[in-house]
């Protein structure tokens, strides 16, 4: 079983990379290859899935909790990898962790492939497994910031015609880099847009 993918980015198409190990070069599809770019030395956490009429499929991860929900999500029923990395890179890891939790199905159903039942559905689903994996993880909550104050900091961006990539970048940076602290929306706001203008 491969677990970790370790190499030189060759190739970049959407939501795919091709990945030389050495001897061979690998096809492995991402949630966002946003972060990417050609000849950056990587190491992505992997999971191999196995579709009866394709195949394997080699599917890798920047950040080990997004192979965590990505696992969660193809547990459910009617959602298949595909449609879980749509969801990692409409929402983000952060997003999706907010969105479960806060049960707001209305932003969940907004990823392109899922309508209302099945985020509800979904919701249902993972819910418990969700509120056990933000205690586990409180990196992704950034500390005692409440959810709600990071909803508002991803909408206003949203507002601000942001693209999803780039607002999923930009949280990241914020849940890696102020975790622990208590930042109001204006403080963290001006960091996420001090943040995107240095892009």
């Amino acid at each position: 079983m491969i677990s970790t993918i370790q190499g030189t980015i060759t190739e970049i198409k959407e939501q795919l990379l091709t990945v030389d190990i050495g001897q061979l070069g690998l096809s492995v599809l991402v949630p966002s290859t946003i972060h990417f770019k050609i000849g950056q030395q990587i190491k992505l956490t992997a999971h191999m899935h196995w579709n009866s009429d394709q195949g394997p499929s080699l599917y890798g991860f920047s950040d080990p909790i997004e192979k965590t929900i990505f696992l969660l999500l193809i547990s459910c029923s009617g959602v298949g990898p595909k449609l879980a990395l749509s969801a990692l890179n409409y929402l983000g890891a952060q997003g999706f962790l907010e969105t479960i939790s806060s049960e707001n199905d209305r932003a969940l159903s907004k990823v392109p492939g899922i309508g209302a039942k099945r985020a509800e559905q979904i919701i249902v689903h993972l819910k418990h497994k969700i509120n056990a994996l933000l205690a586990e993880h409180p990196i992704v909550t950034s500390g005692s910031s409440s959810l709600h104050v990071w909803q508002e900091v991803g909408q206003a961006l949203e507002s601000l015609n942001y693209s999803r990539p780039e607002i999923n970048q930009t949280m990241h940076h914020l849940a890696t880099a102020y975790t622990g602290t208590n930042l109001p929306f204006d403080k963290l706001l001006r960091h996420a847009l001090s943040f995107l203008a240095k892009r």
